[in-house]
């Protein structure tokens, strides 16, 4: 298999930080998207890769293991395994010892040809017949509007060489990851297939902000409104709704609808709030009575 440099998929170092790689692969995901290059083959290409870079180095365990074993990361556990066995069997002591460096991992010089001997080439036929992998994990990218996500829908994704339809829970967050065992690539001397990750990306399409369960949204209304008090209409994600605004209301006063935000992640019937931030418009291009009134009340006061 032809090794895969993850970091400089998304062109990143090893240093990089959780937050740099999850900013690099949505800037890089969004460039390569499909649906912006529908009939380019390089990108939908490069577009694989960038999912793949991004589950392995978004997961900390994961990151480890490539760190470690490079393209064979996902046999790192069996690596150990063997490694430890190996070692039982051969009787390892504690004297002085050389260390080479592969790929991150450190082994001594007395263990090194026999580990390595003992995983590629030192099996017996009967030993090879046994040696199961798990196949490799498959990395998806779903995207979906904000309004998709409103209630729980099925949705049918195609893998190329099979379509498989998936339950969406309600209130998925961007960004969100979820596994779908068996559904990735064949298991090597009869081991499992490996598992499908979907990676939801979630484009807000509406005029609220979302922070988790519950929206923001930001309501002008006017100084004679926030004087003397009144009513305004505001819209929420089901609809338009009254609200009666206080006399005297400050600039950036909040107020909060219950129940007006986002659906709950599998909770099904619980849903967050709306929080609405009044934002005082004052009057321009007044005339000259309204300026007398004005100087009048600032009189007053």
């Amino acid at each position: 298999m032809e090794f895969i440099d993850y970091y400089k998929v998304l062109g990143l170092t090893k240093t990089a930080t959780t937050a740099e790689i999850k900013k690099a692969y949505r800037k890089l995901a969004r460039k390569y998207h499909p649906d912006i290059n529908p009939d380019d083959t390089k990108a939908q290409q490069k577009f694989q890769q960038i999912n793949e870079a991004h589950a392995v180095l978004s997961d900390p365990e994961k990151r480890k293991k490539y760190d470690q074993y490079g393209k064979d990361w996902e046999h790192a556990d069996a690596f150990e395994e063997a490694k430890r066995k190996q070692q039982a069997s051969s009787g390892f002591g504690r004297g002085q010892r050389r260390t080479y460096t592969t790929r991150g991992g450190n082994f001594d010089e007395s263990e090194f040809s026999d580990f390595f001997e003992s995983m590629f080439g030192g099996f017996s036929r009967q030993q090879q017949t046994h040696a199961q992998f798990k196949g490799q994990d498959y990395n998806a990218t779903l995207r979906l509007n904000l309004t998709d996500i409103l209630t729980t829908q099925k949705q049918t994704i195609d893998l190329g060489t099979k379509k498989i339809r998936i339950t969406i829970p309600a209130g998925v967050e961007d960004g969100q990851t979820i596994k779908i065992n068996g559904y990735g690539g064949e298991g090597t001397g009869g081991g499992p297939k490996g598992d499908l990750y979907i990676t939801f990306e979630i484009l807000n399409n509406t005029s609220f902000k979302r922070d988790g369960k519950n929206l923001h949204k930001t309501q002008e209304i006017d100084l004679y409104t926030a004087l003397l008090g009144g009513k305004v209409t505001i819209d929420t994600l089901t609809g338009k709704v009254k609200l009666t605004v206080k006399p005297e209301t400050q600039n950036n006063t909040k107020v909060k609808l219950k129940g007006k935000g986002m659906p709950v992640y599998k909770k099904e019937g619980q849903f967050g709030d709306l929080i609405i931030t009044y934002k005082i418009k004052l009057p321009n291009n007044l005339s000259e009575k309204e300026k007398e009134l004005f100087s009048q009340l600032s009189k007053l006061r």
